[in-house]
């Protein structure tokens, strides 16, 4: 059983048992600690004294067993796989949401620790991981999101959730912070990366009919096949909801394909296909005491003009993979292309191509005779936005207020070199550069001569070292110092000015990092304590007219905090004794966030405003041999949360009593799942700025008791 699994019975059942110190000769433990080496020049010099050595020590990179794929790592790889990283790592298998309404990146990641999301509105969430872009209300920023180790993010850094399609995956890698690296990340919060099925996993049917409160349905379809050299899977959902609020109904579909061919035993090139259509009214954030007294009524503004986010795409990518002696090369590319149709404050127009290429290699030749990891990657990645700002009235395009062509690239070269110092202890180097750019070109500026042209280039380096120690035969030891980076995205940024496109500085941090994983019979745990030294924290700034009207860089400030999660198998045996019998099992994500201020000249110490310093998932699950399962489920935020940065106001303390059962026999399962049962009126969300009273309308009300149900049949 791994601790990276949400479900301890999904572990069992679905993922190799964790062993850090269990040798073969095709995954040697202690290649899965890894050393990061950087430079051309020392990967050189690195291959020369490896071909010198005996490789009796070092494993070899092998071919897939028949009926996998090279490109799409299965569950148990990927377990296998991120066992290596030392620090705050965790994989969630589709069954911890599979039984769930599942709809959102909350409904994912709910029981992973350091990551708080928060729902919105429709599928709109907001993210942060270890404070992560902590003001940014809107369009996700600080976190690298990837598709099966593709960029999914637009080319400025920013991204938003509406691709995301919780039922076309099989299962999701979070990695925080610098962990990261490996993909080319190195950010305060880190990736996360959602991986389809592959041909080879996926069932020849499979069909889900879901529905519940406020009007939601959705309906999904997917099929799968695999032969001797072809391999896919297609899916597709639809979804549509009246909404808890006013104002705040939509629908969508979503559609993904993947097709690979084998070339031969050592090489493999697969194609994926997306897109998607989405329509949604947007309610608004209110006053403190309308989001606590009258949670359903939408902002005055949003009913008045018809606040909405229309998004239509389509992306297409792919990814090969060349296995060659003990080097696996990784190939890749993308392009998407985007229309954004939103009027908010403004009618919002963003016509948008993204588009890049990326490279890998992992070697695991021997280095002086201990086994060794070696990655090198290249990532560039581009696109340009056509941009147009109008008079909104009533949800209808007006005058013409702006408009202006935004072009952005980036370029990222990383290493990470995982080198055995002994059966039990790996050092792990790495080293990332990157360089972004962001051009804009005025086009109109409402009559005014064109001041708004300008561009702005970022060079970052972020080193990075760690300590992995296989500490038993169940678990581990880990310790990291690394450093992130973030540069601004086109949202932050002024161009009026030189010295406003001056003014606002990439964000960098220093973070340090300890941690334990493993299980003890049937307890399994993974803990991680984490300090992070903040400068030029990019900190989104609220006005009553516009949700992040100016962002700013504050001085210095310190993230901190304690992610620890746990299961738990309390009982076996207690109505059902037999070769299977019943358990009752506890598992639990506890994270404590304490980000303030340093010295700051305007702000003190004060504490960073926009997330609860205590936040608690857990659930306690009765399992019967039959298949059934049923059992509560808590949300609890024991203290209020400050939403400025003076500390004046606050949002209030909650918990969310929920209860889900189901059912899963054969090709058949069914699930209840009850959401806030006593109805509670609470605050889930809200946007911050410097000053702040409960009349100021930052608050996003939380949903209602809900009741939720579901089929799926798959075979």
């Amino acid at each position: 059983m791994s601790i990276f699994c949400v479900s301890a019975q999904a572990c069992a059942v679905q993922t190799a048992p964790f062993s850090p110190s269990r040798h073969s000769a095709q995954t040697s433990p202690r290649t899965r600690s890894s050393v990061l080496a950087l430079t051309l020049l020392f990967s050189s010099s690195w291959t020369s004294l490896a071909h010198a050595q005996t490789p009796t020590l070092a494993p070899v990179i092998v071919t897939p067993e028949r009926g996998k794929s090279l490109t799409v790592p299965d569950l148990q790889s990927a377990q296998k796989t991120i066992e290596q990283t030392a620090g705050g790592v965790a994989l969630v298998s589709e069954s911890a949401w599979r039984d769930t309404k599942a709809a959102s990146i909350k409904d994912i990641l709910d029981y992973t620790p350091g990551v708080f999301a928060q729902p919105k509105w429709g599928d709109d969430a907001r993210l942060s991981i270890r404070g992560s872009g902590l003001s940014r209300y809107y369009h996700l920023r600080g976190i690298s999101l990837y598709q099966d180790g593709i960029p999914l993010n637009d080319p400025d850094g920013s991204s938003n959730f509406h691709r995301i399609d919780p039922t076309a995956y099989r299962y999701t890698e979070v990695y925080k912070g610098a962990n990261a690296l490996q993909y080319g990340a190195a950010t305060l919060g880190g990736a996360i990366n959602f991986v389809t099925p592959t041909g080879h996993d996926a069932d020849a049917f499979q069909g889900r009919l879901d529905t519940g409160s406020f009007g939601w349905r959705r309906v999904q379809l997917g099929s799968g096949f695999a032969g001797e050299k072809l391999d896919g899977v297609i899916s597709g959902s639809w979804q549509t909801q009246d909404g808890y609020r006013e104002q705040s109904a939509g629908h969508s579909s979503r559609a993904s394909a993947n097709l690979a061919w084998q070339l031969s035993d050592r090489a493999e090139t697969r194609f994926y296909l997306s897109g998607y259509q989405i329509h949604q009214d947007i309610p608004g954030s209110v006053s403190r005491d309308q989001a606590l007294n009258n949670p359903r009524q939408a902002a005055k503004a949003n009913k008045e003009h018809d606040w909405q986010l229309n998004l239509d795409g389509g992306r297409i990518t792919n990814r090969t993979v060349l296995l060659m002696g003990e080097t696996q090369y990784e190939l890749g590319g993308w392009f998407e292309q985007s229309s954004l149709r939103h009027p908010i404050y403004q009618f919002i127009d963003r016509d948008t191509n993204s588009y890049g290429a990326y490279g890998r290699l992992i070697n695991t030749s021997p280095l002086a005779g201990r086994d060794n990891r070696f990655t090198l990657g290249l990532t560039w990645s581009a696109g340009k936005t056509d941009a147009q700002n109008s008079v909104n009235a009533g949800g209808k395009r007006q005058e013409k207020l702006s408009a202006s062509k935004d072009r952005a690239s980036n370029l990222s070269a990383y290493a990470e070199n995982a080198w055995s110092l002994g059966s039990d202890l790996s050092l792990i180097t790495g080293l990332q550069y990157v360089h972004a750019q962001r051009k804009r070109q005025d086009l109109y500026n409402g009559g005014l001569p064109a001041t708004r042209s300008g561009d702005k280039s970022y060079n970052l380096f972020n080193p990075k070292l760690g300590l992995l120690w296989d500490a038993g035969s169940q678990w581990q030891i880990y310790g990291n110092i690394s450093r992130s980076a973030e540069p601004p995205t086109f949202d932050d940024m002024t161009f009026s000015t030189r010295n406003d496109l001056d003014r606002l500085q990439a964000q960098r941090a220093t973070t340090f990092e300890i941690g334990t994983r493993g299980e003890n019979g049937n307890v399994a745990w993974d803990v991680s304590l984490y300090h992070a030294r903040v400068k030029n924290e990019l900190q989104c700034i609220s006005a009553p007219w516009n949700i992040c009207d100016k962002t700013v860089n504050a001085d210095r400030t310190t993230h901190q905090g304690i992610e620890l999660s746990v299961q738990w198998t309390v009982a076996r045996g207690l109505l059902v004794q037999d070769l299977q019998s019943d358990s009752l099992d506890i598992k639990g994500a506890y994270t404590y966030s304490n980000f303030k201020f340093d010295n700051d000249r305007d702000w003190n110490n004060n504490q960073m405003p926009g997330v609860p310093k205590h936040y608690l998932r857990a659930e306690i699950i009765y399992k019967h041999p039959s298949g059934f399962h049923i059992g509560p489920n808590v949300e609890w935020v024991p203290q209020a949360y400050y939403v400025d940065n003076a500390n004046t106001t606050k949002t209030s303390s909650y918990a969310l009593l929920g209860l889900r059962a189901g059912w899963e026999r054969g090709p058949y399962s069914f699930y209840v799942d009850g959401r806030n049962l006593t109805d509670r009126r609470y605050i889930a969300s809200a946007s911050i700025t410097d000053y702040a009273t409960a009349s100021s309308p930052l608050f996003e009300p939380g949903t209602g008791r809900s009741v939720f149900a579901g089929v799926q049949i798959q075979y």
